[in-house]
């Protein structure tokens, strides 16, 4: 383990202290990790009861800090060294200066990280900081709707066995200062304006378009979930053929695409209401989210992980629902597959491509036709049926060839996707005619034709 910085901040055991260590953290231009369960030496010496403790630090970080900074940290729980740690993982906040609430924004309850230390915020600095507050977040903007539902994102919340009550609005941050229902309880009701494109083009430029599928007027959750699927499908295998094996990849490392895909809707600027868009060309994706480089980080910053969450309210929802794992992971898990050249800043929008491994319009082999001397035949020329599958579709028919009353639900978690994914692949079968549902919901799938 390293030791103490201005970025890491070690604690013995959860102290009085924890919420001075976070507001200085959150008043930072890049954030921080505070961890309980090592000593200043850098030694891990655990925590007794890490479950109880995480309880106590949400609990504690969510009532005694203002603004909110719910959607700007993350609790996760850690081994070292054969024990149990707690990391506390910590963004800067956009609504500076952060401060204990008890003591409100004086330099009693304001503080800021000076090398290894949490020291009091100069009064002039809590002053200047205050006059450059962020004033245009979606939580302030008042939605032009107040009969909204969320029966959507009820539904989603007890999926992960969550349960929102009476004050979710106030709870999940919904309201505005006058108490009326804001644009993130809009964005996240279960009618609303918003539609996100994604678009499919024939060649390298946007002249001949294959497809154009809008993704909306629901829940933003809903319509990312429906974003995510669609690419999953777009996103198809190639195979080559080389002298020693097969070798399949596909168009798009899926790690990094679904963190992109939820980066561009998470932190996409609203405020004027532009959604983030997707458009798929013959060697390439192009995801364009509206809002540019956050003035508090540098480029350099950005890459290394650092975020300042343009919609933290979003993120804090995201979060619950596991669709966003640990804070600030995204654009370091999307660089492990992709360069810093993907990425384009301009003034008002942010666009990452990614090339594409082959030709996205099909699956594409190389090397040779599959069926013949090497491996011997796979079922048909490339042409065919079977010839023209993606890897994931094989790996469903040989799943389906094992149990023929597989439901696209136990399918989705064999394979590891969204239900609406594995739909989408069966359907893919079927129009192919290689497989048919036989009796309903309650049936058997028939094979037409076999691998």
């Amino acid at each position: 383990m390293t030791s103490e910085s201005n970025r890491i901040e070690f604690k013995r055991e959860l102290t009085d202290g924890l919420e001075k260590e976070v507001i200085a953290f959150l008043n930072c231009r890049g954030g921080g990790f505070v961890y309980i369960g090592i000593d200043k030496q850098g030694k891990a010496v655990g925590v007794k009861d890490a479950d109880g403790d995480q309880l106590k630090i949400k609990d504690r970080l969510k009532h005694n800090i203002s603004p909110s900074c719910m959607g700007l940290f993350d609790v996760v729980c850690e081994q070292k060294e054969g024990v149990d740690i707690i990391k506390i993982i910590v963004l800067s906040g956009s609504e500076k200066p952060y401060f204990l609430k008890k003591f409100g924004m004086t330099e009693k309850g304001c503080f800021i990280r000076i090398g290894s230390a949490s020291e009091p915020m100069p009064q002039r600095i809590i002053d200047e900081l205050f006059a450059k507050r962020t004033r245009n977040s979606i939580s302030k903007i008042k939605s032009n709707r107040q009969d909204l539902h969320f029966e959507q994102l009820k539904i989603y919340y007890e999926e992960r066995g969550l349960k929102l009550n009476a004050r979710f609005t106030t709870n999940l941050e919904l309201l505005n200062a006058d108490g009326d229902l804001n644009y993130v309880a809009y964005l996240l009701s279960d009618t609303n304006g918003l539609s996100i494109k994604v678009a499919k083009y024939k060649g390298l430029n946007r002249v001949e378009l294959i497809e154009n599928n809008e993704y909306g007027y629901c829940s933003l959750i809903k319509a990312t979930k429906q974003v995510l699927d669609k690419i999953e499908l777009e996103n198809k295998t190639r195979a080559k053929i080389t002298s020693k094996e097969r070798e399949d990849s596909r168009l798009w490392n899926p790690v990094a695409m679904r963190e992109a895909i939820i980066n561009a809707i998470v932190h996409n600027d609203y405020t004027n209401e532009v959604p983030p868009k997707f458009e798929i060309f013959a060697d390439r994706i192009e995801i364009t989210s509206a809002g540019s480089l956050p003035d508090s980080i540098s480029l350099e910053e950005f890459f290394e992980g650092i975020s300042v969450p343009r919609n933290k309210e979003l993120m804090r929802v995201f979060k619950d629902l596991e669709l966003v794992e640990q804070l600030g992971s995204g654009i370091p898990r999307i660089l492990e597959s992709y360069g810093r050249e993907c990425f384009k800043f301009t003034a008002n929008f942010l666009r990452m491509t990614f090339p594409a491994t082959g030709n996205v319009h099909g699956a594409t082999v190389e090397g040779g036709p599959i069926g013949g001397p090497i491996g011997g035949p796979i079922g048909g020329p490339i042409g065919g049926p079977i010839g023209s599958l993606t890897d994931r579709q094989r790996e469903i028919l040989k799943l389906i060839t094992e149990d023929n009353k597989l439901t696209k639900r136990k399918l989705a978690e064999k394979l590891d996707i969204n239900v609406s994914a594995a739909q989408g692949h069966l359907d893919i079968l079927k129009e192919k005619g290689i497989i048919e549902r036989i009796g309903g919901t309650r049936g058997y799938w028939r094979i037409i034709i076999e691998l």
